[in-house]
């Protein structure tokens, strides 16, 4: 985890104490913030006036002035976070962006390619279509994963990988070594596995256990039924059984051409609110 840049995305109404965590936890491990603060750009309505059949289209008479205070209040939040960060002596940087939902990609893509690994704050949940685009940018357009319900928290004793031999969830162990490696325990949960050589293969996840195993994980081998289950309520199950303060998987779905499109099990996961998860692609 040393020598990091984490990438931090959050809105003008997350809450100060999440982002104080990650500044006090940056100076042990040399981590530097990269702070991305996306408020929704103000929605302009537009009055119809005549009598016509086209009619005509104004401005309100306080348009500026919305956008204005807009503009401030995204400002404030980028000072009182930069404040935050030299309060705690923090290396790290706050950037603003007042954006529709459609600009949110672009901008944590540009900063998600230049970091290690992302946050995503809880409150983002408040702006459904700013989750889901930060989400699919880090995911599609970047090299990196990302957490969600980790509430500032970067140090987990016990890991649930969901292992099912895909790429992505190969990406995702990848991604979260790190954590994995300073964890007491990492738990391999196969869920339903194929036991078959172009599949899981003989013994499933016995492959990617070995290799957590030689770069010095403590690793247990978990095969499970799902017993027509629904899959993501089988991992949140065995999650809880084995006591994982983490989730690692893969994130299933692929790069929007009008809207994000994530797989089942993905968009259940990133909505559920109790575990934390990190995601990889």
């Amino acid at each position: 985890m040393k020598n990091r840049t984490v990438l931090l995305i959050m809105n003008s109404s997350t809450s100060m104490a999440w982002l104080t965590q990650f500044a006090e936890n940056s100076l042990r491990d040399n981590i530097h913030l990269l702070c991305l603060v996306i408020d929704p750009a103000p929605s302009l309505p537009m009055q119809i006036y005549g009598l016509t059949a086209y009619g005509a289209m104004t401005v309100p008479t306080d348009w500026p002035e919305t956008v204005s205070r807009a503009r401030a209040t995204l400002k404030a939040s980028v000072q009182e976070r930069e404040q935050i960060l030299a309060n705690a002596k923090a290396s790290g940087e706050v950037l603003g962006a007042l954006v529709s939902s459609a600009e949110v990609k672009g901008h944590v893509a540009r900063c998600a390619k230049v970091s290690d690994e992302a946050f995503l704050a809880d409150n983002m949940r408040h702006h459904e279509s700013h989750l889901y685009e930060a989400a699919s940018a880090i995911l599609y357009d970047s090299p990196i994963g990302f957490h969600i319900n980790t509430k500032g928290k970067c140090i987990y004793s016990r890991i649930f990988v969901a292992w099912d031999s895909s790429k992505a969830a190969a990406s995702a162990v990848h991604s979260a070594l790190c954590y994995l490696q300073e964890a007491e325990e990492v738990v391999i949960g196969c869920i339903d596995p194929c036991v078959a050589d172009t599949r899981d293969g003989q013994e499933p996840g016995a492959d990617i256990a070995k290799w957590l195993s030689h770069h010095g994980c403590t690793v247990t081998l978990s095969q499970t039924p799902s017993g027509g289950r629904p899959i993501p309520q089988c991992i949140e199950d065995r999650a809880r059984e084995v006591g994982a303060d983490l989730i690692v998987m893969g994130a299933y779905g692929h790069a929007r051409i009008v809207q994000t499109v994530l797989g089942g099990t993905t968009r259940h996961m990133i909505e559920q609110r109790d575990l934390p998860v990190f995601f990889a692609h």
